[in-house]
């Protein structure tokens, strides 16, 4: 079965979905499109118009990255998610918690002053805090295993580093767990493998030029 990913190039939820077929490597194609001058045919197959949107060879379609990633992991075995009945739940409500996260460091990148950058910032460390209680021994979310939350949270986190690296906040030095968790997922060949070569260029070069508060420490 061929599977085709449609994406924006800096999207953190298409990652997830990309960092999922590597890890179970399998065959896909990736295709990008731009946001600002979507094609025709894409609106015909993304009713919320948004990426991710995963084409099967049969012409089927979903989109939804929690969807999508659900399905390749319920037909590509062995399965990433745990087992264990509320194991799973629990996995899949601090996914939904993730992409709250990703919303929430969005609003970081694009806060227009200083003052909505630190209230995001604050927020965005609160709910850091709030995650890491559910971390235990490490390495990944659930321990020993890799699992699709740990694809959820890499493309949060592997954001978060670049931002640390270029405008230091002590996000990560607060949530020391989570510090350990980004570097195991950023060491992960599926994951560094999930964008493209110059994704950190690229994604200082799309917040500089929104002209948000965090934009010009990144440029």
């Amino acid at each position: 079965m061929a599977y085709q990913l449609i994406s924006f190039v800096l999207c953190p939820f298409v990652q997830r979905s990309v960092i999922t077929l590597k890890e179970k490597q399998v065959p896909f194609e990736i295709t990008y499109i731009d946001l600002q001058n979507l094609p025709d045919w894409f609106a015909a197959i993304s009713p919320m118009g948004k990426v991710p949107v995963l084409r099967v060879d049969d012409g089927r379609v979903l989109f939804e990255s929690a969807v999508i990633n659900e399905y390749l992991d319920e037909t590509n075995p062995p399965p990433l998610h745990p087992q264990d009945p509320w194991r799973r739940a629990h996995n899949r409500a601090w996914i939904e918690f993730g992409s709250n996260l990703i919303g929430r460091q969005y609003r970081l990148l694009v806060a227009p002053d200083e003052a909505a950058f630190n209230r995001e910032k604050e927020g965005l460390l609160a709910d850091l805090r709030y995650a890491e209680q559910q971390l235990g021994e490490g390495p990944f979310f659930n321990g020993s295993a890799f699992s699709l939350a740990d694809t959820a949270y890499a493309p949060l986190l592997m954001r978060l580093e670049i931002i640390e690296r270029r405008y230091p906040q002590g996000l990560l030095t607060q949530t020391p767990k989570t510090a350990a968790w980004c570097e195991a997922l950023l060491a992960r060949p599926a994951v560094r493998e999930s964008v493209v070569a110059d994704f950190e260029q690229r994604f200082a070069d799309y917040f500089a030029g929104q002209g948000s508060f965090l934009g010009q420490y990144l440029a």
